[in-house]
């Protein structure tokens, strides 16, 4: 066994009996109190009111199982990829984990000394709390794990440097635009709003009609943010607003920057259209071709975007951070 294998063994062995131990917690969980339950547990709402059940023994395997299927999978994936992917990876197994365990409870909470699981509510901040910790637990191992690859980042390639005279100012813009987002977000977003329409008067089903419109938003807002950008290299160093307001919009001084360059990306690459974060780092990439990359010395990471005429935009930054004072 080389060392390598050996360190990625190691590696593993915090995250499986994770997976293992919430597995297991989110089995026994219902028994722990199992003389306060129905022989029947509601594990399906409606709104707030319950419209289906599984016996105790499904109520304490059926989640158990899907997480131990969907857990395993990620130890898999743990295992092969770069760093960046491993920090996600593992971000999800430990949320995984957090949201599983806090599902489970709520379920049980809302059965908690019912005679019949009909009367069982739902506990809406009971499973809101669970979300929440989730979310939580993903954005900490993510934080923390991007400290790491920060220290860890190669040295980034040398890029074109412009020649700028004395008390010479420049500023260089550019743009790109994907039509195809462009289409996605005009249909979405009138679609979210017959959705939005059709669930608050009750013209659709309550069941259906808000996931509609949240699903139709999230599309139709998501595709209007990554349908186009604009980039401005100036003497305050790199702004980058995305979508057709402007928003949201990301800014680095010349000294939050290591360096610039180009390199020619493809969607397969990256991940696909839009805003992709991957182990090349985060791409805004709405065209294949040439970008614009810059390393960020607070995080070590590379950030690109796909717009045109990139070397020129590259070459100020570079000598832009070259003649700024000491």
């Amino acid at each position: 066994m080389t060392g390598q294998e050996s360190t990625k063994r190691g590696g593993l062995l915090w995250p499986t009996l994770w997976v293992a131990g919430t597995t297991a917690l989110t089995a026994v969980l219902p028994l722990t109190v199992a003389d306060r339950l129905p022989d029947r547990l509601a594990t399906h709402w409606r709104g707030s009111t319950a419209d289906g059940s599984m016996p105790l023994w499904a109520a304490c395997l059926v989640p158990a199982l899907i997480w131990a299927v969907l857990g395993t999978a990620g130890l898999l994936t743990l295992r092969r990829g770069d760093a960046l992917l491993r920090v996600w990876n593992l971000a999800g197994l430990l949320a995984g984990g957090v949201l599983f365990l806090g599902l489970q409870t709520a379920a049980v909470r809302a059965n908690l000394d019912r005679t019949d699981w009909h009367g069982a509510g739902l506990p809406l901040g009971w499973l809101l709390g669970a979300f929440a910790a989730a979310l939580l637990t993903a954005a900490a191992v993510r934080l923390l794990g991007g400290r790491g690859l920060a220290a860890a980042a190669p040295p980034a390639p040398a890029g074109p440097v412009l020649e700028l005279a004395e008390g010479e100012r420049l500023v260089w813009f550019s743009r790109a635009a994907n039509p195809a987002l462009r289409v996605l977000a005009a249909v979405g977003g009138p679609a979210a709003a017959v959705a939005l329409v059709g669930a608050a008067t009750g013209l659709f089903g309550a069941g259906w009609g808000w996931p509609l419109f949240a699903v139709l938003a999230v599309v139709a807002g998501s595709a209007a943010c990554c349908s186009s950008v604009r980039v401005r290299v100036s003497e305050a160093g790199l702004e980058v607003a995305l979508g057709v307001f402007g928003l949201p919009t990301r800014r680095w001084t010349l000294s939050e920057l290591d360096s610039a360059r180009v390199e020619r990306r493809l969607p397969s690459q990256v991940g696909g259209w839009g805003y992709r974060l991957n182990g090349l780092g985060t791409t805004v990439m709405l065209r294949s071709g040439e970008c614009l990359v810059v390393r960020v010395l607070a995080s070590g990471h590379d950030f690109a975007v796909s717009v045109d005429d990139a070397e020129r935009g590259a070459a100020l930054l570079n000598a832009l951070r070259a003649r700024r004072p000491a």
